[in-house]
């Protein structure tokens, strides 16, 4: 009897190089916690620190956290945080939690709360929900990365070196 190799095709989404998921209580201090280490996270990933992007990314990531524990929770449940480089140049931010009835709204006229997804919307090149079975819902967002040397980092040295006095503010060392 001979084996015979079958290649089987499956469609699959399209994989990224550059991804990273955590799961986080569903506490302020969770949410909290989720936007600091989606900013570590890009950092680790080449974003410079304190740039545009980056904090587009950790305002879209508190944002939708900060809706998953307001919006999303369930008792003994906590909500799942996943960011990924796509090919096209975006990253790609998913908010995951388990209360899949309560679809979020971008409400411009609320006096009190609910322009978190007007600030998302605002940020982010493209966002929207899908249910997340067998109950919850991912929210998702999708903003540009850094122009160049995503995803390349060179040396944590060159973060801490002295710039070249040309560039030094007047009066400082």
């Amino acid at each position: 009897m001979t084996s015979e190799s079958v290649e089987i095709e499956t469609p699959q989404q399209s994989t990224s190089a550059q991804q990273f998921t955590q799961l986080f209580s569903a506490t302020r201090r969770g949410a909290r916690l989720a936007r600091l280490l989606a900013v570590e996270q890009l950092v680790a990933w080449g974003w410079p620190r304190g740039g545009e992007r980056i904090d587009a990314a950790a305002l879209v990531v508190a944002e939708l956290a900060a809706n998953a524990v307001t919006h999303g929770r369930l008792d003994g449940r906590g909500f799942r945080l996943g960011l990924a480089l796509l090919p096209t140049a975006r990253l790609r931010i998913e908010v995951t939690d388990p209360c899949g009835e309560r679809l979020p709204v971008a409400s411009r006229g609320a006096v009190e709360g609910g322009r978190g997804l007007i600030i998302v919307d605002a940020l982010a090149v493209d966002w929207g929900v899908h249910p997340y079975p067998p109950s919850g819902k991912t929210v998702w967002a999708e903003v540009s990365a850094p122009r160049s040397g995503v995803g390349h980092r060179a040396t944590l040295a060159g973060d801490c070196a002295p710039r070249p006095d040309s560039q030094r503010a007047p009066g400082g060392e």
